[in-house]
């Protein structure tokens, strides 16, 4: 006998129920940035000159786009020049020369050698002028030339209304020269000493800013000209071609000597002037004991004295010249080696004329001694900034190029002295070549002091920053020093001050290493560095770009935008102008409350416009709006080109969605469906709109929700049938550009998806809590030995019962019906299931459900477990919620039934041999057996499904 043997368990689980949803939608955006990495604007110049390699948005009476050519050329000659380009949408790409390459210094012998104007630009809002300026600009002094460079200020009409040299010095050359003659008639032939006199003349620079002299007699104290009578060489030479001899019998230089003290060097002097007097001579003064006080006064006049003994009396006559030797050397200043001259005779003076000339113009910026330069070399202007008071500008060869930093002010320049850079660039790397103030720029404080910062991109071969205050009579003092990590990396080459939440003080200063290298590749690295409320600055971060394995330099140039995506904080532009072959590359770098976005946000690449740029980054500059749309453009430079890309606005959907009602209730039943009554619901979607620019491109939203895109001009109605009532509604909208390629684009950081959840009402009296009572009765269609509740005895067994309680399966009748009623008599349930097990002789087969009910019962179609089954129960009152069972023990039936199974037997037998033969006795014969043998086999066999056992 076998047992059949099933428990049923009810239990909370998932209800099913049919929605209707109807939405309603309305627009909603907020402006942002980006670039139009398509359309741009290009203004084109000459490769040559180097046309692009600055630029600025200038903004005057006419929005300009200033354009630096350095290598342009003014009347055969490289000076430089700038190119103002109209920055009106209609006007044409055509840039104008400003023609600044003719700027020049009255009173100066320029060389103007290579000037390189242009090479940098700064613009100053403030009243709407610019300064450029041209670091290799030069000036003769003496027999040397000097790069000091030069810069001018352009007014808003674009016209040259300063132009200043602040590294410029007087030249060693700036002298009052007197020369005291000797014209007495022992001077010999006279030719030789005009001829004398107009040679040493030659090596003169004369002219305002120069050289001024004059000449007199010794004998008869005579004026031949005065002081700046002449304005160059030329002049004074003729004059000095047309002196004659005056004669006389005496040799007054005590006299002469005083005179020229007294009256010569009032006769045009200039204040400042060096005043040099050269007194020749052949013999001794008649007035020599006046001629020691004579010499004293002009030397206590800091006047250089140079004296030259002419020997030819002396020799003629073969006289003794000893003591006038003395007295010569009497009359020269000290050291007498560099002061002193004797020649033989009046023909032997113009031996003597390019010796003097270089002690008098000797060199002071670089002695024999090899003492470095000063600020003869300076290139002042190779960098420039504008600050609250003036221009500040770097000159990167000064001091023997270590660099030094120069400001320009309405009262006058600002120069520091050599010492103020000592402790930070000791003499023992003098010889690196620093090239300080290669970059310039100011950090305003939360003091609202004003700090400077350069660079220093050589010094120690790693770079170095200096952050310092320079005070207007040339106190420069260093604050803080910030190094460079990598030889060759170019660290400071580029400086970038960003006040990133626009409150007027300095959040971050940047500093580039364009050639930093990394990865086998000349990258470039960006270091950010936060500005502490203490004026400190602290490393934070660097931005670099990893992806593309390339040389890029970038950080080339950078520059900041201001805030264009809403989120307050200001962007950033780098230049990596190597990147795609030297065809250039542009990163915008998004910023933040603490720092920027390491990741760009965006990459403008020269190969992408199709327009044949090379080294498309080497400058940029944006503050202005040049389209009209209220966003910041950008302007960047490249070889030959400047171009002007547009900002696009960048939209931000912020979308509100609005449930009605808050939560559904099912037996609400406000909507038809297919003659059904159905519970509807509302979300609204409610875009509020606010921006900061004008939007040209109409805008058009759409949504997916189960169908196509559709474009939402009314209220839809999405009808959408549920089972699980389980888990709240969920509502996801889903935005985006009906044309992304034009007008707009979407902020990728910004969600284009928002979803909301709409729960249902539990039916329970408390909100978040059922109670539910479920109770199970079950029975099948054979003889009732069911238990309505569990007994608690083994599943296994059961109490031996009467032949008449036995059921036997047969063949046709091996069907078994179990009918369950399941009843909540509590509050309502959720997740209701009811789980079926059964023994192995048993194989589930379907449910059906008997009532005409809202509720539907479904079925896992693979067993959980061997012989289990679980069946959901739906429920119109269901939540993402479980309920608690208030009496658990009348959810389990267990059911118990004796089984007989039908056995059809068969009887059968198999004799061997089949037949068996009988012989008469005379057949037999003595080999065969008297009874011979034979085998009869029984078999019984189960000719039907069931086993025996």
């Amino acid at each position: 006998m076998r047992y059949y043997v099933c428990r049923l368990a009810a239990s909370l689980g998932i209800c099913d129920i049919n929605i209707h949803l109807c939405f309603l939608f309305f627009a909603d955006l907020q402006v942002g940035f980006n670039f139009d990495s398509k359309n741009i604007k290009i203004f084109s110049g000459s490769e040559e000159a180097q046309f692009g390699y600055t630029v600025q948005q200038h903004e005057a009476q006419q929005n300009q786009l200033l354009v630096g050519a350095p290598f342009e050329t003014t009347e055969n000659m490289h000076t430089g020049d700038i190119y103002k380009c109209p920055l009106d949408v209609k006007a044409s790409s055509n840039c104008s020369r400003i023609n600044l390459g003719k700027i020049s210094l009255d009173y100066m012998f320029e060389r103007k050698d290579k000037m390189l104007l242009g090479m940098t630009l700064a613009s100053n809002p403030r009243d709407s002028s610019f300064v450029a300026c041209g670091p290799l600009w030069s000036h003769e002094c003496g027999s040397s030339i000097y790069s000091t460079g030069i810069c001018t200020r352009v007014n808003e009409n674009f016209e040259t209304s300063k132009i200043f040299t602040p590294a410029l010095q007087r030249c060693e050359t700036y002298m009052d020269i007197v020369i005291v003659l000797d014209g007495s008639n022992s001077i010999y032939p006279w030719f030789e000493v005009q001829e004398f006199l107009i040679n040493i003349l030659q090596t003169f620079n004369v002219g305002p800013g120069r050289t001024q002299v004059i000449v007199q007699y010794g004998s008869s104290v005579v004026h031949e000209f005065s002081l700046g009578d002449y304005q160059t060489v030329a002049e004074v030479v003729q004059a000095a071609s047309t002196i004659t001899q005056r004669g006389g019998e005496e040799t007054r230089t005590a006299l002469s000597i005083k005179v020229a003290r007294s009256e010569a060097f009032e006769r045009g002097g200039r204040p400042g002037a060096k005043k040099v007097m050269i007194v020749i001579t052949d013999g001794e003064s008649h007035d020599s004991p006046e001629l020691m006080q004579a010499v004293t006064d002009a030397k206590t006049d800091n006047i250089t004295m140079y004296a030259i003994a002419v020997l030819g009396y002396y020799n003629r006559r073969g006289i003794n010249p000893e003591a006038f030797l003395r007295e010569i050397k009497l009359i020269a200043s000290d050291p007498d080696e560099k002061h002193f001259f004797n020649v033989t005779d009046e023909s032997a003076l113009k031996d003597i004329v390019d010796a003097l000339g270089e002690r008098i113009f000797s060199l002071e910026g670089t002695s024999h001694q090899g003492r470095g330069f000063g600020l003869q070399m300076a290139q002042a202007g190779f960098s420039s900034h504008v600050v609250k008071d003036g221009v500040l500008l770097g000159a990167v060869g000064a001091y023997d190029w270590n660099g030094a930093v120069l400001k320009e002010t309405k009262h006058g320049k600002v120069v520091p002295s050599k010492a103020s850079y000592q402790d930070e660039f000791p003499d023992t790397l003098k010889n690196h070549a620093a090239y300080l103030g290669y970059s310039v720029g100011s950090v305003t404080a939360l003091s609202d002091s004003q700090l400077y910062v350069a660079g220093a991109p050589r010094f120690n071969h790693t770079g170095k920053v200096i952050v310092f205050t320079l005070m207007n009579d040339g106190n420069l003092t260093i604050l803080q020093t910030l190094h460079g990590e990598q030889i060759g990396s170019y660290f400071g080459s580029v400086l970038l001050s960003i006040d990133i939440d626009d409150d007027e003080t300095t959040d971050f200063l940047l500093v580039a290493a364009p050639m930093f290298y990394s990865h086998g590749w000349e990258r470039g690295r960006i270091y950010i560095y936060s500005v502490t409320p203490q004026a400190s600055f602290v490393s934070v971060d660097v931005l670099e770009v990893t992806d593309s394995a390339q040389n890029s330099r970038l950080g080339s140039a950078m520059a900041q935008i201001p805030d264009m995506n809403g989120n307050g904080f200001k962007e950033l532009v780098v230049g990596a102008p190597l990147e795609d072959d030297h065809q250039g590359a542009v990163y915008i770098f998004k910023g933040r409350k603490k720092n920027f976005q390491r990741h760009y946000a965006q990459r403008l690449s020269a190969a992408g416009f199709s327009a044949g740029l090379q080294y498309f980054g080497q400058s940029l500059h944006a503050v202005l709006d040049v389209n009209g749309d209220g966003l910041v453009d950008l302007a960047v430079g490249a070889r030959g080109a400047a171009a002007i890309i547009w900002s696009q606005s960048v939209v931000r959907i912020r979308a509100k969605l609005t449930l009605e009602p808050g939560k559904v209730n099912t037996f609400n039943k406000d909507c038809q469906r297919g003659g059904k009554q159905v519970t509807c619901m509302s979300v609204s979607v409610c875009l509020s709109f606010r921006s900061n620019t004008k939007l040209k491109t109409p805008v058009e939203l759409s949504a997916v929700r189960l169908l196509r895109f559709i474009v939402l001009h009314k209220c839809l109605s999405l009808k959408q049938e549920t089972t699980d009532y389980g888990r709240p509604i969920m509502v996801v909208l889903t935005t985006g550009l009906q044309s992304p390629d034009t007008g707009m684009v979407l902020d990728p950081d910004w969600p284009t998806i928002f979803r909301s959840e709409l729960h249902y009402w539990n039916g329970c009296e408390q909100e978040d809590t059922c109670v539910p009572d479920l109770f199970l009765h079950s029975y099948t269609d054979l003889i009732d030995l069911s238990s309505q509740t569990r007994t608690g005895r083994s599943l296994c067994s059961h109490n031996k019962s009467s032949d008449g309680a036995v059921f036997v399966v047969e063949p046709r009748r091996r069907r078994i019906v179990v009918f369950t009623r399941l009843e909540n008599r509590g509050e309502n349930a959720y997740r209701a299931a009811v789980r079926f097990s059964t023994s192995s002789n048993l194989v589930f087969s379907r449910l059906l459900v008997k009532d005409q009910s809202d509720v539907q019962i479904e079925c896992h179609p693979v067993a959980i477990l061997a012989n289990q089954r679980s069946c959901n129960i739906s429920s119109p009152f269901m939540r993402s919620l479980d309920g608690e069972e208030r009496y658990p023990d009348d959810n389990i039936n267990d059911i118990f039934l004796p089984l007989k199974y039908q056995a059809d037997l068969l009887f059968t037998r198999d004799p061997n041999p089949p037949r068996f033969e009988i012989r008469p006795s005379s057949y037999r014969n003595q080999a065969d057996s008297l009874f011979p043998t034979f085998n009869l086999t029984y078999s019984v066999s189960q000719t039907k499904i069931f086993s025996l056992h």
